[in-house]
């Protein structure tokens, strides 16, 4: 069972989300926060799967929030998406920075919300493949000059072509595919690549292909 935490301050947008998500067999909604500072308290008690965090809130704010959860070394299993209402809201990219997993269009269609859900869990991919591209396409945009690459000296010259590929945007079943192997050792490639980098998830993986230079803007097609 998927256990979820809510972190809005609208009733009506928690009532809509806690409603499609219990209707599911495999999720449960655990707990809901209307301002960051409950959030932070209810995450730190119930220990939920993901945290589905409003960014403007309250006391404290989406992204202050997901900074102390995602800085608190018992709490790494818990994955943060935040909740936005324009997709390329500025805090956004700083919220991946800071490492959250994700983000969602509030007026998101139900299924994809609930795909998100299950797919940050399972760390199989960032969200839908056209939200990752449009958040890496504005990442690289605003990202800086690219940081020295020594911290990918651990990683085999493999494991650097699928951290590339995951760069810019592909799925594992995209990257097994262009790489002609299976999606589970596409998936294992990943998997120990983030490893070996302390990644928290897939969403740091993107930001660190940037940040080492591995990955360029130009490269987006």
């Amino acid at each position: 069972m998927i256990r979820v935490l809510l972190a809005d301050d609208q009733s009506l947008v928690r009532a809509g989300f806690k409603a499609l998500l219990d209707a599911q067999p495999d999720i449960e909604v655990a707990g809901e926060a209307a301002d960051g500072e409950q959030a932070l308290r209810m995450v730190r008690e119930l220990r939920p799967d993901v945290v589905l965090m409003d960014i403007r809130m309250p006391k404290l704010d989406g992204l202050a929030a997901t900074r102390r959860i995602t800085d608190e070394a018992e709490l790494t299993d818990v994955k943060v998406v935040m909740l936005t209402t324009f997709e390329l809201d500025e805090y956004v990219f700083e919220a991946i920075r800071s490492g959250a997993s994700g983000f969602l269009v509030k007026d998101t269609e139900p299924e994809e919300l609930l795909r998100a859900v299950r797919a940050v869990v399972g760390g199989d991919a960032l969200l839908s493949p056209g939200v990752t591209r449009r958040l890496i396409a504005e990442f690289a945009a605003r990202s800086k000059e690219p940081a020295a690459a020594d911290a990918l000296g651990e990683l085999t010259e493999r494991e650097r072509e699928v951290m590339a590929l995951v760069g810019i945007g592909l799925s594992n079943d995209e990257i097994a595919r262009r790489l002609v192997v299976s999606p589970l050792t596409a998936k294992t490639h990943v998997s120990r690549t983030m490893v070996k980098l302390g990644a928290r998830d897939r969403a740091q993986l993107v930001v660190l292909a940037y940040e080492s230079g591995l990955v360029r803007p130009g490269w987006l097609g």
